[in-house]
């Protein structure tokens, strides 16, 4: 891809017919543990209702859990217009608030279209 084949937008060149989007990878934090207790539970619960709530309000397009054991836990796919934003809801998320959760967030461009569920 030559430069030619971008055009300017905001702070980044960003392909023709791509979309940003920001992936967050959700890893292991300082506080994280295999352990469940009443308070690992009382976290987890409020991490999936924030998950929840940022999918309501059309911030976030998929998320998941990673199953193999590793550091890395999860991921977050936002929509939202700019990283910024993206870094803000994810440091609301209670497991990151805990601890429990770091959470990394990049920009990802994929072919305008693909992710036609999305409010993009």
């Amino acid at each position: 891809m030559t430069e030619n084949d971008m055009y300017e937008d905001g702070e980044s060149l960003v392909p023709i017919d791509m979309t940003t989007y920001f992936l967050g990878l959700l890893r292991r934090g300082s506080t994280w543990t295999p352990e469940e207790t009443d308070e690992t539970e009382r976290i987890q619960n409020e991490h999936l209702a924030h998950i929840r709530q940022m999918f309501e309000d059309g911030a976030l397009i998929l998320a998941g859990p990673f199953t193999d054991g590793g550091d890395l836990r999860g991921l977050f796919l936002f929509g939202t217009a700019t990283i910024e934003e993206a870094q803000e809801l994810a440091a609301a998320d209670p497991a990151v608030r805990a601890g429990r959760l770091i959470v990394e967030i990049h920009p990802w461009m994929v072919p305008s279209g693909v992710l036609q569920d999305t409010n993009r």
